[in-house]
Order: C-alpha cells, then sequence, then structure tokens
C-alpha cells in the first residue's frame, strides 16, 4: 500500500519527456558564474581576485560561518571579474566569474578514502569543507542539518526520492543510474547520525527506481518505501509524516520529531565527497518544457548560464513565455537567461504562452477547495484575505501563517485564481522585515 499524507493535489506529472532519458554530460562552457549566495544563511565572501588562476575543486568563496558553505572553482582557468551578476533567486548577486582554460585541471586529484575508518565530526567536517547544500531547491548547508542540538535526538534518516513536482525527473535518473553512490551516502550519514534505519521514500510513479533501490538495498538496513503519487509528498514534514507516522509540531523541525532528510541529489554529493574528496561542483538538471527541442536530464557544472544549458539540449524549438528554475509549483520565474545554474537549481523549465495564461484574480468565494488541499491543515483562503489587507500578525498569531510552506496546492485548486501563495510570501517578509527592525 501506497503511504501518503492528509491534502495535497494531483496535477499532470508532465514527466514523460525526460523520464527515461539517461544523464548526459553537458560540455563545460566558455565562462561560468558563481554568485556567492547559493544557499541558506550568510553568504559566502569571495577569496580571489580578477586576474588570478584557479584550478578546479579550488574554494574562490569561503563560508561566511557554521550556516553557509564554501564554494569550488567547477573548472580550470581565469577569475575574469568579480562583480554584480544576475542571480535566478534574488535578481542579482555579487558573484566570481571564471573564463575556462579548457584543460579542466584538478587542483588536487580526487582519490578513492575509506570513510568507514573516518569519525562521525571528520564526516561532517568533510561535508562543510566540500560546500554540500541541499540539493532538492532549499539548499540548506548539509554539515548543519547534520548537526543536531545533543537534547535532539535522532533515531530515523529519511531519503527524499518522492520529486513530486511535475516536469522534474533529475532525481529519478540519478537513483536509477547511481544506486551505489545513493546507498554509500546514506550509510555515510546513518553513521554521522547514529542511528540504524534509514528509508528511502519514493513515489509510486517511479516503479524502476523502487524495484532496483529495493534490490539494492537488501541487508543494508536501508527500507525502501512506496508513496502515494500525489503533490506535494517530498515537501520533508508530509514525508516524515507518511513514513513514520509522526508529525512535526507548528513551528517545529523534522528533529523534533527524531527525523532527518535529504534528497537523492544531496546524499550522492556526500558519498562523492567523503568518499573521494570531490567537492560540489556539478549537478543533474532537468531541462525540460514544451519549449525545448530537446528535453534532457543533464550534469551541468555549476555556473553554467541558463542560456548555455538550453543552448545544450538544442535550443527553444519555439519562443516560451515564461523561464522557471525548478517546477511550475515551487520554482522561480526568471527575466533573462544569463542567471546561473547554482546548488539548488533541480530544473529548468520552459512554458509556452498557452500554457502560462491565467485569468485575472478575483475575490474569494469562500469554496473552501483550499482548505481541502492544504497539506499543513491551514486556510490559504484566510492568509491571502489577511496579508492583501496588511494584516500579519493576525495571520501569524491565529492562522499559523509560518506553517505554510508555499507549496502551491492552494493556488492550483483556487477558483477564483488568487495568488495566495504571493500574499503568503508577502505577509512573511513584511513580519521579518518589522523583527528586524526591532532588533
Amino acid at each position: 500500500m501506497a503511504l501518503t499524507f492528509r491534502g495535497g493535489v494531483h496535477p499532470d506529472d508532465r514527466k514523460m519527456a525526460t523520464a527515461a532519458k539517461p544523464i548526459q554530460r553537458a560540455p563545460i562552457p566558455p565562462r561560468l558564474i558563481l554568485p556567492i549566495r547559493q544557499h541558506i544563511g550568510a553568504p559566502c565572501s569571495p577569496v580571489v581576485k580578477a586576474g588570478e588562476t584557479v584550478k578546479k575543486g579550488q574554494v574562490v568563496a569561503e563560508a561566511g560561518g557554521f550556516v553557509s558553505a564554501p564554494i569550488h572553482a567547477p573548472t580550470s582557468g581565469k577569475v575574469v571579474q568579480v562583480a554584480e551578476q544576475p542571480h535566478p533567486v534574488f535578481g542579482s548577486c555579487p558573484a566570481v566569474v571564471i573564463e575556462s582554460d579548457g584543460r579542466d585541471e584538478w587542483l588536487e586529484e580526487p582519490a578513492a578514502r575509506d570513510w568507514q575508518q573516518l569519525g562521525a565530526a571528520e564526516i561532517k567536517d568533510i561535508i562543510r569543507q566540500a560546500g554540500i547544500v541541499g540539493m532538492g531547491g532549499a539548499a540548506f548547508p548539509t554539515h548543519v542539518k547534520l548537526s543536531p542540538p545533543p537534547d535532539k535526538k535522532i533515531d530515523t534518516f529519511i531519503l527524499n526520492g518522492a520529486e513530486c513536482e511535475p516536469y522534474l525527473t533529475a532525481d529519478h535518473r540519478v537513483m536509477l543510474e547511481m544506486p551505489e553512490k545513493i546507498i554509500t551516502g546514506i550509510q555515510i550519514i546513518m553513521k554521522v547520525l547514529g542511528v540504524d534505519k534509514a528509508y528511502i521514500g519514493i513515489e509510486e510513479n517511479k516503479p524502476d527506481a523502487i524495484k532496483l533501490l529495493t534490490e539494492q538495498c537488501r541487508g543494508t538496513g536501508i527500507e525502501v518505501v512506496t508513496l502515494a503519487t500525489k503533490y506535494p509528498q517530498g515537501a520533508e514534514k508530509n514525508l516524515i509524516k507518511a513514513i513514520t507516522g509522526r508529525e512535526v509540531p507548528s513551528g517545529g523541525l523534522p528533529m523534533d520529531v527524531g527525523a532527518v532528510v535529504q534528497n537523492a541529489g544531496t546524499v550522492v554529493a556526500v558519498a562523492e565527497a567523503v568518499g573521494r574528496g570531490v567537492p560540489l561542483i556539478e549537478r543533474v538538471v532537468t531541462v525540460t518544457g514544451s519549449c525545448i527541442a530537446e528535453p534532457q536530464n543533464m550534469l551541468f557544472r555549476l555556473g553554467t548560464t541558463f542560456e548555455d544549458a538550453v543552448a545544450a539540449c538544442g535550443g527553444f524549438a519555439v519562443e516560451p513565455a515564461k523561464i522557471i528554475m525548478g517546477g511550475p509549483m515551487m520554482g522561480i520565474a526568471q527575466r533573462t537567461l544569463s542567471v546561473p545554474i547554482i546548488k539548488g537549481t533541480s530544473g529548468i523549465l520552459t512554458l509556452s504562452a498557452k500554457e502560462v495564461a491565467v485569468g485575472p484574480e478575483r475575490p474569494c468565494i469562500r469554496c473552501g477547495r483550499c482548505v481541502e488541499a492544504c497539506p499543513m491543515g491551514l486556510v490559504p483562503s484566510m492568509l491571502s484575505i489577511l496579508a492583501e489587507r496588511g494584516h500579519y500578525e493576525v495571520a501569524k498569531d491565529e492562522y499559523d501563517l509560518l506553517d505554510c510552506v508555499e507549496c502551491g496546492s492552494c493556488v492550483y485548486t483556487c477558483p477564483a485564481k488568487r495568488n495566495i501563495v504571493h500574499y503568503v510570501k508577502l505577509a512573511k517578509a513584511q513580519l521579518a522585515a518589522k523583527a528586524k527592525k526591532q532588533g
């Protein structure tokens, strides 16, 4: 029986264009743009200047604190700029720009390492130095997630293989093509956390991945769990509820119920860093949508621009009306193809004018569809109305605004075309600005 959670929606998954396509390695573009903000937490500080030569794997920007992660050169070449550049999340951001020399030379060649001889603290330090962050989109530094306070006893690790966003298939292909790295990465994390139980949660629309990993995990203490195909099945709190039955409390974190969750790409990055000494310099990205000539899952060097990524997939078959980083439910619309692929870029989605056509926003009709769909048990209609009228504190104190994960299920079901998530983001931003002003 497929496990699931209350609420959620069932959009057409639109994964057929890339689900069966093996990962292809993209060519290294002539120029790579590395923003100093690629994770939740403190931005990095550049440690190179224009004119310097760098090698593949060399740190070009140091972490800005404990909740931060360094950035490494994805290839060898010359630093041509350290300046403001387009950013897919923040609009613009200081970045290190590297011009490739075509040699792709390592600063230090990767070498196999017996991770089983390392202690938990050593492993976490390797993960920190490798610059690994959550690669499902949130980009939270992985070493921080693996360092819960002493009073938070962790007994369960969950690999998020749901990949519930429509169109995206990068994690699906990673699970099919890198099962050994998936298992090694999980075992490394289990050692760090001191747990002997781990789960891999995969939606039932990926039967090939379920079958393969079930076979590969026999005798490892890792259990593959089949999840219902439903959005947002991959949200951490929903995943924990579906697999363990535990409910993360309002305002709480997974560690409050003894769980840690990472996605497939992150676990592979952990295996590469701890087992071979490879920092996070590349990732698999789904480039898809009706406007792409040859939709693909491709392994790109970080810093590759969306323009170069699209070119690697044959360019545009038709001119897109919208380009999104990520999936259609939680992704971020882009204003230019000059933005780079960063650590949290799981997909590049292109949509035609017909596909993005929406009607005008109308007043809430109190139909309750958003309430039924909300996986967090909130009342999204009231959140949008309160935020629209500026009653941010009421939304927070009486309607649990901060528990909203911004999944977009409410917007998907709303017949009045209310921009509910936009109102939620506005309210959260206003509350954060007020808190900052008050010190």
